[in-house]
Parts: C-alpha cells; structure tokens; sequence
C-alpha cells in the first residue's frame, strides 16, 4: 500500500488524505499537454521562448515591468535580496515571516544582517519598525524591508492592504526597498477580493511560487523593477540556478498562473469546513483561517504534535507537527469535502483516546 494509505470495508485502498502542504499538488492535464508542446530554447544562451512568456506573463498580472523565472520561491526571495541589498545592511522582516525564521540563513551570501520586527498575525508592529528604520549613530542602515502574504506561520493570513501601504511608505521614506514573499500571493488575492497587482503595487520586488496551490511541479517567478531583474537574472546564474530547455517546466508554470488562480476559493472553503469540525472536537483550539492553512492546538489532549501526527497517519491522515502542540493542515485541489470529512472523523478518533479523554 502507499505511505498511510488504508484499507475500506470493501477492500478497496484509500489514498491517504494528505494535508501536509498544498506542495503535494500535481500538474492539471492541461499542464502536461503544455509541457509536451511548449517551444524551448537555451535559456543560459538566447533564452527559452516558454520561460520568456511566463516571465512576461507573470510580469503583467503583478504589475510589475520585468519578471524572472527562478527554480524556487526562496530562491526568488534570496535573488531579491542580494539584488537590493548591500552589503552589512539590515534586512528587515516581521519576526514569525519565513523569511525570517527559515530563510536568513542566506545572510553568509548576502553580507546582510537579517533583523526580525515583532508583529501580529504576520503584520509587524509598526512602532518598532519605524524604530529599526530610523538612522543612528551606532546602526546600520537598512537596505530591504520583506512582507509575506498569505503568512504562513499566521496560519495563511492575509495582510491587510493598508498596513501593507503603511510599511511601503515608512520604507520609502527612509531610502530601503520592499520585496514581498508572495509564496501563496494569489491566496491572499483571493481571499481580499482584488488583482494580484494591487497587492504587489506595495512592493518594488514580488516573488510568486508556482508549485504551492497553483499546482506547477515547481519553479517562482521574481517581479520588479526592470533594471533590478536583469541584476537578479546575473545573481541567479551565479547561485546555479540557470536552467537550459526550461521551458518544459516554465510550461506548467504559465498554465498556473493563467488558469489556476480562481479555484483557490474552493481550498479556503475547504479549509473553513476543517476548521469548523475540529472546533468542535474536545482539546483542539483551531484558528479560523483566512485561507488554506489550518493550525490545530492540541496542547489539551494531553499528546503532542508528534504523537498527534503518528496516530493520524495511522489512520490515513497526513498532517505536519507546527510547533510542540500545534499542527499544521493545508488544503489544496487534491482535497474535497470527502477528504476533510474523513480528516475529521481521524481527528475525533485520535481525540476521543488521548490521555485527557481517557
């Protein structure tokens, strides 16, 4: 049987209800049609036509003047800051953000000091980002300033554009840039109701994955200044991200964001509707989610999140441990109101035979 699969009354195998990421997406049918026709050249050479449309693309729904395919969306975020920062300034970023918590470890790249700024539900305090902007005799200046939306360790809220306004413009007036970690971007278009563009515009630099949601096998694009991208397009050869018939991942990657944007709604029903049936549960507090994360606190069962994740595989569910007591479920296109229904009846089985039930 694959990894937590089980078996039905009937005999049949039942995939496992995988919420451990909308990572586990895979490409739509339309996406392999595109891979398998998609005009390629050599990107490190005259560039590949397919990774040039989805640059292109990605450039005019963001906003932005020029965009560059990237293998990664950390390495989108990692390009953004080498290509804005200096050397022995701060990188400014809300202190729970991932770039922040699991990306800063680039600084031994970038020569950049990373500083995080306390926030609330992944909004920085904006006292205390002002504080760190403001020059001193004894500071060093700040070269970028980083936003996320959706935020992911904020259980996939989504920054209220005001406040995005707000960093923007204290940003601005003290000479740093502002990249935005736009890993799940279009989630958090989604659930404001408006064009990714408007976010972004609250942005010089944007990065945007295409394998979380929007179901491409992998690859980001970055978006911003032209003059910026083309540096970024030098920094990314020199990381080794150049790439050769890219194309025939660039393909799925602009099937994504053609197409795959407007369905997103459906992962945040879905999750709304897990949210709702494991607050119901004894011992788990859940947050009311904005968009497709889930975080589940299970501190009151009496297990911890590791206990929590063994027995929920056991019984097909797959979910990641967040913190010591808290998991972390993701929805995607993979998942129906079939698979969060079975996801509940797991959660209230596990519940129902934790020590503090017992």
């Amino acid at each position: 049987m694959t990894q937590a699969a089980t078996t039905m009354a009937d005999g049949a195998e039942q995939p496992p209800v995988d919420l451990r990421s909308d990572t586990v997406t895979r490409p739509t049918p339309q996406m392999y049609e595109r891979m398998a026709s998609a005009p390629l050249g050599d990107d490190g050479l005259d560039g590949d036509p397919t990774a040039q449309e989805l640059e292109a693309t990605a450039a005019a729904m963001l906003g932005k003047e020029a965009a560059l395919y990237a293998p990664s969306a950390t390495m989108a975020n990692l390009l953004a800051i080498l290509a804005q920062a200096q050397r022995q300034e701060l990188v400014l970023a809300e202190a729970a953000s991932h770039i922040y918590v699991a990306e800063r470890g680039a600084a031994a790249l970038t020569g950049a000091f990373y500083q995080g700024i306390a926030g609330v539900d992944g909004a920085m305090d904006l006292d205390l980002l002002q504080e760190a902007l403001a020059p001193g005799r004894n500071k060093l200046p700040t070269g970028v300033v980083c936003l996320e939306t959706s935020h992911n360790n904020a259980g996939g809220a989504a920054l209220p554009l005001a406040h995005m306004q707000a960093v923007f413009e204290a940003s601005r007036q003290a000479g740093a840039a502002v990249h935005l970690d736009g890993a799940r971007l279009m989630n958090a278009a989604v659930a404001l109701d408006v064009p990714a563009a408007r976010i972004a515009a609250f942005a010089d630099t944007v990065s945007l994955c295409l394998s979380k949601g929007l179901s491409a096998p992998m690859g980001a694009v970055l978006a911003g200044p032209a003059a910026t991208i083309e540096r970024a397009r030098w920094l990314r050869k020199l990381l080794g991200g150049g790439q050769r018939q890219v194309g025939i991942a660039a393909a799925a990657g602009l099937v994504a964001v053609t197409t795959m944007a407007e369905r997103l709604a459906q992962d945040h029903a879905n999750a709304s509707r897990l949210a709702r049936g494991t607050s119901r549960i004894p011992g788990l507090t859940v947050n009311a989610p904005q968009t497709n994360i889930v975080q589940v606190d299970v501190k009151a069962t009496g297990l911890d999140a590791v206990q929590w994740e063994a027995a929920l595989k056991r019984l097909g569910v797959l979910v990641r441990p967040w913190e010591r007591h808290r998991l972390r479920c993701v929805t995607h296109r993979h998942i129906g109101e079939h698979e969060v229904d079975l996801a509940l009846e797991a959660f209230a089985a596990v519940a129902a035979s934790a020590p503090a039930r017992a």
